[in-house]
């Protein structure tokens, strides 16, 4: 067994036990695969959390309580060895259950309830040292009819797990198809950064990295867009609009690995921007430098990008500006 298949086995107790939830079981799972001195950074507002009893107390708890029958349904879990040599399983999936009390001050619906989360786990010597995790809290916010930013450019739904359903069990791990799959997306993201200093959109190539039926899911607040011409009116073009100066992989700070035909990228942050041009998502452009954390997978078919899972710390971006999200949403209930 590959060290990349023994960390995916690794989290599969935890994994099986947020499934079958109970606390005793989740709490057990967490302290066997967690080094004492882990690192959880976790979406605003939880920030940095003191390792597996922060992640439990401080947030897992919480999610707990507000849905007592949740569960975690894994769409896509994938391992691979980041360029410096970190080895990383990524997990993509979301947290249900019936919502019975408010969380994090949203109001409970009473009816069962998604959160999408994209949580990567860096392993060494068989314990996790360090956790970098989103989840879509906004999502929450529009299930709840609490809704306190700008509407959506593209479509907000309950975001699919792979069209080939491989995004869990697939093929034994083939290392070249692997790299070749990371560096595709390595590619993609390198002719993508050279448009808007290049005016020209043609040369960020993308009908040569994507599929024509390219599907982009983007988080609640922006949405998921269709093929290129989707993505660019849904997304792109306004995003760049309001930040044209973005930078990725900020301090060198990106982890791109591969697993066969899937891609994982996990940043804490992955970029950084002014809001300097046009509003975004309702955001007045005020001059402000700021960084976003945006984790991301990629479904690598035939040698083209079919599909594209990705989360943003929105409720971060906006808190950077200096609009307090949570206090909005409070004011509508």
């Amino acid at each position: 067994m590959s060290i990349h298949e023994a960390n995916k086995a690794l989290l599969a107790p935890l994994r099986a036990a947020m499934y079958d939830w109970t606390t005793e079981g989740v709490q057990h799972a967490l302290r066997e695969v967690f080094a004492a001195d882990a690192e959880v950074h976790l979406a605003f507002p939880f920030e940095d959390l003191d390792g597996a009893e922060g992640w439990w107390g401080e947030a897992l708890r919480p999610l707990h309580d507000a849905f007592p029958d949740i569960e975690r349904r894994d769409t896509i879990v994938m391992g691979g060895a980041d360029p410096d040599g970190s080895n990383w399983v990524g997990c993509c999936g979301y947290y249900t259950g019936t919502w019975v009390r408010s969380f994090l001050d949203i109001p409970a619906t009473g009816h069962q309830a998604a959160m999408r989360y994209h949580e990567f786990f860096r392993i060494v010597d068989s314990q996790v040292l360090e956790v970098q995790a989103l989840w879509d809290i906004p999502e929450l916010m529009m299930q709840a009819d609490a809704w306190p930013m700008g509407r959506s450019l593209g479509r907000d739904w309950q975001v699919p797990a792979p069209a080939t359903q491989d995004g869990v069990r697939r093929d034994v791990r083939d290392d070249e198809w692997s790299a070749a799959s990371a560096d595709h997306v390595v590619g993609m993201l390198t002719d993508m950064g050279k448009h808007p200093t290049d005016p020209d959109p043609s040369v960020m190539r993308l009908e040569h990295w994507w599929h024509p039926k390219f599907s982009w899911y983007g988080p609640a607040g922006i949405g998921t867009a269709r093929g290129v011409d989707g993505f660019r009116r849904h997304h792109q073009i306004p995003f760049l609009n309001a930040m044209p100066d973005r930078r990725g992989g900020y301090k060198g700070d990106a982890h791109f690995f591969g697993d066969n035909n899937y891609v994982g990228v996990t940043a804490w942050p992955g970029m950084a921007m002014t809001m300097s041009g046009a509003g975004w998502l309702g955001i007045v452009p005020n001059g402000q430098a700021i960084t976003m954390r945006s984790l991301d997978f990629w479904r690598v078919e035939d040698g083209v990008i079919r599909e594209n899972w990705v989360l943003v710390d929105l409720l971060h971006v906006w808190d950077q500006l200096g609009v307090d999200v949570l206090s909005r949403m409070r004011e509508l209930l």
